[in-house]
């Protein structure tokens, strides 16, 4: 399980580096996606085949399904990690997610998210003011 929270650089050559820890889970290959919120979603391969069979099985008639597909699939790129456990991402990425020097790195069970940092702290401190009633709406449905 992917849990925790990082802050790497990225370099001038776009290339970010992942902890130790989340290479050792994540292995070589992985798919970057635009993620919600505005951050990077990065999976593995299989948990990328698995959300792929997922929203393969949605139904193409509908517009929001069409669009959020295209968004997801045609933004996602297979990225390999290099011998420093670095990964390249693209620029069309990095400005999506408007990724500056500092990028925090957080561990969300099955993928990992990559965020500006600034972004990051202000979205952080909006759901912790939150995180009570959160909860509540998670336990209303049994997941608590």
């Amino acid at each position: 399980m992917l849990i925790g929270e990082y802050i790497h650089n990225i370099d001038e050559k776009n290339r970010i580096s992942f902890p130790v820890k989340f290479r050792k889970e994540t292995g070589k290959n992985l798919v970057v996606a635009p993620g919600l919120d505005n951050c990077l979603f990065v999976f593995t391969k299989k948990e990328w085949s698995r959300i792929s069979l997922g929203l393969a099985k949605s139904n193409l008639l509908q517009s929001d399904n069409r669009s959020f597909a295209r968004f997801f699939f045609g933004g996602a790129v297979e990225v390999v990690t290099d011998n420093l456990g670095r990964i390249l991402i693209p620029d069309f990425l990095k400005e999506y997610a408007d990724l500056k020097n500092e990028v925090v790195i957080i561990g969300v069970q099955n993928r990992l998210e990559l965020w500006n940092k600034t972004k990051w702290v202000s979205y952080k401190k909006v759901v912790e003011g939150q995180a009570e009633t959160l909860a509540e709406k998670l336990g209303d449905v049994g997941v608590l």
